[in-house]
C-alpha cells in the first residue's frame, strides 16, 4: 500500500489543470489533450491559431503578461509576433465531457463519461490513495477511519484511568507518571491502589517496611510500621554520633557562608554585564523592527508593482485584440465582393514551402450588412491534390451575428478570381454549394471547414516574368451571387 503514489484532489473549480490520461478508457487522442499541460482537456479554450488549452493552464500562460503560443513556436508555424488570444471551445467540452471513462485506482471498477467522473467521483473514490495527515504514511480513502482509530502511531488515545490524552507511541511514559495508575502495596499485597493514594497508603499501612528513621546516619535497619516504636530505643544509641554529625554540618555551613560572599562579588559583576546586555538587545529589537518595516513596505511596493504589470498586460491583450477588429473592419465589404491583396509574395510562399505558415486567412467579408460571414484560406504552396504544383484557394463560411436570421444551408454561387493585373487574363473558377455539406451548414465554432478549388492555379504560371505579379503582390477576387437574397 505504501508503495503506491497519492490519487490527485477532486476540483470542480477553473483552477486546475487537466483530467489524468489513465481515466480514459479508449484510445488517447491528440485533439483531446492540452496543449500546455499535456492532460485531458479540462474546459478547453481554443486560441486563434487553433490550439486548444485548459482554461487553467491558459490563465497560467498569460496571467503574467502577453505570451507567444508555445505549440506553434515548437511547430514552427508562428505567424504573427502577438499574444496569443482564446474562446471557450463548448464544442471541445462537450466531446470530451462525453468521452468514457475509468477509475485508475488499484480496486475500483467505476465507470462512466467524464463529465460523471469530475461530478460524481474525482476525489470521492473509496479506493483513493492519500498521506495521513500525522502519520504520512498512504492509505485509502475507505481505510481511513479504520487507521486513525487502530493503526496510525501518531494517534491520540485517552488513558482509561485518567481520561488523560496522550500519544500511542508514549504510552509507556504515561503509564510511569499517571495519577490514577493501579499500584500494588509491597507489604499488604493490595491491588488496584491509585498512584497518588499511594503513599498515604503505605504510611498506615502495618506489613510495609520502611527504612528507620536514623538512616541518614548510617542505619541501615528497615522496619515495619507496627514495630516501628522499638525503633526508638535505638535511637538513643545514636545520639552521640547524631551530634558529631551536627558539628561537621556546623563547620560546612562557614564554609559555605564565605563562599556566599565570593558568589555575592560575581553576582554584581555579571549584573553590569547584564546591562549591557540588555541594552544592546533593546538597539537590536529596535533596529530588527525598523528592518521589518521597511520590508513590509518593500514588499508592499512589489505588490503594486506587479499589480501594475498585469493591468498593463491586460490592456496590451486588448489595444492588440481592438487593432485586430481595426484592421479586419477597414477591409471589410457589404456587398458580396471582395478584392484580397497579398502582399510581399515571395516571402510568404517561402514560409508556405518550408511549412512555417502553410495557409493564409483572409478578412471577413459579408453578403450584406446582416448577411453572410465569409472568408478566403489561401495554400501558396498548395494543399492536398495540389500541394507543390498548384495554388490552392478556399471559401470558408464563417459564424456571424445574425446567423438566427439567415437562411440555411449556403446556396450562393461562388466565383473565384486571380487577378491578372493588366486586366487581360483573369484565372477564374467557380462552383455552387453542396448544400449537404457541413462546410455550408450554419456554424457552430468560429469557422467551417474550407472548400473550394486545390488545383485553383499551377504555380508554373507565376513563375518568371508574369502579369499575375506585380511589386511582389498578388490580387485575389471572391465573387458571391447575391441571387434569391
Amino acid at each position: 500500500m505504501a508503495a503506491q503514489e497519492p490519487s490527485p484532489p477532486s476540483s470542480m473549480e477553473n483552477n486546475k489543470p487537466g483530467f489524468p490520461k489513465k481515466i480514459l478508457a479508449n484510445k488517447l487522442e491528440d485533439k483531446h489533450l492540452c496543449n500546455c499541460c499535456q492532460n485531458i482537456l479540462r474546459r478547453p479554450f481554443q486560441a486563434q491559431c487553433g490550439h486548444r488549452f485548459c482554461f487553467y493552464c491558459f490563465n497560467r500562460t498569460v496571467g503574467s503578461g502577453p505570451q507567444k503560443c508555445n505549440a506553434c513556436i515548437k511547430e514552427d508555424i508562428f505567424e504573427e509576433p502577438t499574444s496569443i488570444l482564446a474562446f471557450p471551445d463548448n464544442a471541445a467540452r462537450r466531446e470530451v465531457e462525453n468521452l468514457p471513462a475509468v477509475c485508475f485506482n488499484e480496486g475500483c471498477s467505476w465507470k462512466g463519461s467524464i463529465k460523471d467522473y469530475e461530478l460524481s467521483h474525482e476525489g470521492k473514490c473509496e479506493f483513493m490513495i492519500l498521506p495521513c495527515p500525522l502519520c504520512k504514511e498512504l492509505i485509502r480513502l475507505n481505510e481511513k477511519e479504520r487507521h486513525n482509530e487502530r493503526e496510525c502511531p501518531e494517534r491520540t488515545l485517552n488513558c482509561k484511568y485518567c481520561k488523560e490524552p496522550f500519544h500511542f507511541k508514549n504510552i509507556k511514559a504515561h503509564d510511569e507518571i499517571c495519577p490514577k495508575y493501579p499500584m500494588i502495596c509491597e507489604g499488604c499485597a493490595k491491588k488496584k491502589i491509585p498512584r497518588e493514594k499511594y503513599v498515604d497508603h503505605i504510611k498506615f499501612c502495618s506489613k510495609f517496611r520502611t527504612p528507620c528513621r536514623y538512616h541518614v546516619v548510617g542505619c541501615d535497619m528497615s522496619v515495619s510500621t507496627d514495630v516501628f516504636v522499638l525503633g526508638v530505643s535505638v535511637g538513643a544509641a545514636l545520639e552521640l554520633q547524631l551530634h558529631s554529625e551536627k558539628t561537621k554540618v556546623a563547620d560546612l555551613g562557614r564554609r559555605c557562608q564565605e563562599l556566599e560572599v565570593k558568589a555575592g562579588t560575581f553576582e554584581d559583576v555579571v549584573c553590569v554585564l547584564n546591562r549591557e546586555v540588555e541594552r544592546f538587545a533593546t538597539t537590536t529589537e529596535a533596529s530588527n523592527r525598523q528592518h521589518r518595516l521597511d520590508q513590509d513596505k518593500i514588499e508592499a511596493l512589489s505588490n503594486k508593482v506587479r499589480q501594475l504589470e498585469r493591468q498593463v498586460g491586460v490592456k496590451d491583450l486588448t489595444v492588440a485584440e481592438m487593432e485586430g477588429r481595426l484592421r479586419e473592419m477597414s477591409a471589410t465589404t457589404f456587398d458580396g465582393v471582395f478584392i484580397w491583396r497579398i502582399s510581399d509574395f515571395t516571402k510568404k510562399r517561402q514560409d508556405a514551402i518550408a511549412g512555417r505558415a502553410p495557409a493564409m486567412f483572409s478578412p471577413a467579408f459579408y453578403t450584406s450588412k446582416y448577411g453572410y460571414k465569409m472568408c478566403l484560406r489561401i495554400y501558396l504552396n498548395g494543399d492536398g491534390t495540389g500541394r507543390g504544383t498548384h495554388l490552392s484557394l478556399f471559401f470558408v463560411v464563417m459564424r456571424g451575428m445574425n446567423d438566427a436570421l439567415l437562411k440555411w444551408s449556403f446556396n450562393q454561387k461562388v466565383t473565384l478570381m486571380l487577378l491578372d493585373q493588366s486586366n487581360r487574363e483573369h484565372i477564374i473558377d467557380a462552383f455552387r454549394p453542396d448544400i449537404t455539406s457541413s462546410s455550408f451548414q450554419r456554424p457552430v465554432s468560429e469557422m467551417n471547414i474550407a472548400s473550394g478549388c486545390p488545383l485553383f492555379c499551377p504555380l508554373s504560371k507565376l513563375e518568371g516574368k508574369n502579369s499575375y505579379i506585380r511589386d511582389d503582390t498578388i490580387f485575389i477576387k471572391a465573387i458571391v451571387d447575391l441571387t434569391g437574397l
